[in-house]
């Protein structure tokens, strides 16, 4: 049951199973061929007088280290502690970079309306200086119209004073 809730939350967990397997299944293959080279070298040294009490302290350092299972778990929990570390430091790295490009976004961002701000600045500046000298010239050439008017109206005064 164990397995089956391991296999839906890691997507990879049949591969690596697998290569977990075929590894533990190469220490085990190494483990025993380890123990028969000792066991021959036991034999050759029991040839040249090697006490058996020496030999028994040999066996059990074999059957400690022969004990597979255990220190197969021990092993894959060991791997799966380095791959959990290996995610959650990517995962770190990717919000970090994430992180950073977010800041950069928000800096641009900010330029951008500072950009914008000062155009905008800058349009209604050109707005009420055009307004300005728009209202000028409406002012001059309505000076301009009042003495026309005036010179018109004396010029005709004079005109109608002339014909009488």
């Amino acid at each position: 049951m164990e397995a089956e809730g391991m296999r839906q939350q890691f997507p990879f967990y049949n591969e690596l199973q697998a290569i977990f397997t075929a590894r533990m299944q190469r220490m085990v293959n190494s483990k025993k061929r380890e123990l028969q080279d000792l066991l021959s070298s036991d034999e050759e040294d029991d040839y040249d007088g090697e006490t058996t009490e020496s030999r028994a302290k040999k066996k059990r350092k074999i059957k400690g280290n022969a004990n597979p299972s255990g220190s197969g778990k021990l092993f894959i929990r060991e791997i799966m502690g380095k791959l959990m570390k290996q995610q959650l430091e990517m995962e770190n790295q990717w919000l970090k970079a994430y992180e950073e490009k977010e800041e950069e976004r928000r800096i641009k961002e900010m330029e951008w309306r500072q950009t914008m701000e000062d155009l905008e600045n800058e349009r209604i500046m050109m707005d009420s200086r055009w307004r300005e000298r728009e209202e000028q010239w409406r002012i001059r050439e309505e000076t301009r119209a009042e003495k026309m008017d005036v010179l018109i109206t004396a010029l005709l005064n004079k005109l109608t004073r002339d014909d009488m």
